[in-house]
């Protein structure tokens, strides 16, 4: 699904993130924008990849963000 929009995330945007490779690094409790990620039709092949990080203010609309809707099955009993 990546390159289909910017992709918003929970995370506060993070002046500086970890060097080196982290999973899942947690940001920060709270900020001023959140996280977008994955790029989107419009942009460069490079910039749509789920590693690929941009930000934005969270009443922010543009044609190129979205968000995934994810669904939890659980098991019957």
């Amino acid at each position: 699904m990546r390159g289909n929009v910017w992709e918003w995330t929970a995370d506060w945007c993070a002046s500086t993130y970890p060097d080196g490779d982290a999973t899942d690094p947690a940001g920060p409790n709270a900020g001023s924008s959140r996280v977008l990620r994955g790029g989107y039709w419009g942009t460069s092949a490079v910039r749509c990849r789920s590693a690929c990080r941009n930000d934005n203010y969270p009443d922010a609309r543009r044609a190129g963000y979205g968000f995934r809707v994810a669904l939890t099955l659980r098991p019957n009993g």
